[in-house]
């Protein structure tokens, strides 16, 4: 593993640290605020080839390394997570399971406009009973010869009310549990299909997420991903890619805020002197700045691993479980940093925190990486 970037990898960070600075950040606030979808700005995220980064050319997508896709989720996430989680959802769940499992009609008709980014996607496992125990499927997916009978409700969903594809897991054969698990291809409007209201959240409250209720939904065979019987497999690898990408949201949310406090510390002044000149402070961004570089190391590693083809099932939720804390924890030195500045909203820190905390919830909580190491450290 090299350490240095390419150059490629050095231009492709330097865009999407443009685009954050010039395009995410005027308004962000407002669209916090308000919980607007920043649907501008994703389309300009498609037009620059953000949506569709690790997705072959041949697919419209960018052809890029998972090294690649974790700066640009770092550098969005600095400013705004509500966008970045779309660039995370579209590249490693949605596209990735399509690329590596669907079939080439699927891929014709679903991925090219997904990694062109002419249309985004949303991945719809978690439900009311049924968020970290992905096993206990209440979703059914009833078989019907030549199209399966769709029924059961699915919740927080990004990209809820805006995606035009949704990949949708169900359980067709309860007495096989998760082998009788199926992934299917939902388009926008299928009749039985609609939408809930949109979730008024703690925090990333510009990202569209909504319960999904599917009422006899008819899916055509040929939309099936897999065989018939893979639905949980699915899942599970597609959610292993997915942890790199909220790993790498964590790091760029710290990092945001860390850059803040930074600066915020060398204007501060406070018994004659910039604050950051007083070694509580001074030692609080010491900590600060190490426990980034960590989780940087680990995320990259695990994108790395991703890249070469090698297993990075432990090595992924390494970076998802420590990024995640260290999401946590810096966001609220920040606030801290910045005193009573840091808790009103022109500041930025009071909104990163927030926003820090879904980081330990989606693509399996704290406690499920927890288990997934422990699985793999005991053997």
């Amino acid at each position: 593993m090299h350490f240095e970037l390419s150059e490629e990898q050095q231009m492709i960070r330097q865009a999407a640290r443009d685009f954050a600075q010039n395009e995410l950040k005027p308004g962000v606030i407002d669209r916090d605020e308000h919980q607007k979808f920043p649907a501008e700005q994703v389309k300009k995220l498609g037009e620059l080839g953000f949506l569709g980064m690790m997705v072959d050319p041949k697919y419209n997508g960018g052809g890029m390394d998972s090294v690649s896709y974790a700066l640009v989720m770092e550098e969005l996430s600095k400013v705004d997570a509500s966008a970045s989680v779309v660039v995370s959802v579209n590249n490693s769940l949605v596209c990735y399971g399509l690329e590596k499992y669907g079939t080439e009609a699927q891929k014709e008709k679903y991925l090219k406009p997904l990694a062109a980014g002419t249309q985004i996607g949303a991945f719809c496992l978690s439900e009311p009973e049924a968020g970290s125990d992905a096993t206990s499927q209440q979703t059914t997916a009833e078989d019907k010869g030549d199209y399966y009978l769709l029924n059961g409700t699915k919740n927080w969903i990004t990209n809820g009310s805006t995606a035009s594809t949704y990949l949708v897991i169900a359980q067709t054969h309860k007495e096989l549990k998760h082998k009788g698990i199926n992934a299917f291809i939902v388009e926008k409007g299928t009749p039985g299909f609609t939408i809930g209201p949109k979730e008024n959240k703690l925090g990333i409250r510009g990202s569209d997420t909504h319960s999904l209720m599917f009422n006899d939904v008819k899916v055509p065979k040929e939309n099936r991903i897999g065989e018939d019987g893979f639905g949980f497999k699915f899942a599970m690898k597609t959610l292993e890619g997915g942890r790199i990408g909220i790993a790498a949201q964590a790091l760029g949310i710290a990092a945001g805020a860390y850059e803040l406090a930074l600066a915020y510390s060398k204007e501060r002044k406070a018994f004659g002197k910039p604050i950051a000149d007083h070694q509580a402070i001074a030692f609080k961004l010491a900590d600060m700045a190490t426990q980034i570089e960590a989780a940087r190391l680990l995320v990259h590693k695990a994108a790395w691993l991703k890249d070469q083809g090698l297993s990075y099932t432990l090595e992924g939720s390494m970076a998802k479980l420590f990024a995640s804390k260290v999401a946590m924890d810096v966001t609220v030195e920040a606030v801290q940093i910045h005193g009573g500045y840091g808790f009103v909203k022109e500041y930025h820190v009071e909104r990163l925190m927030r926003d820090a905390k879904i980081t330990q919830i989606y693509e399996g909580t704290s406690e499920i990486q927890r288990v997934v190491i422990s699985r793999s450290v005991l053997g």
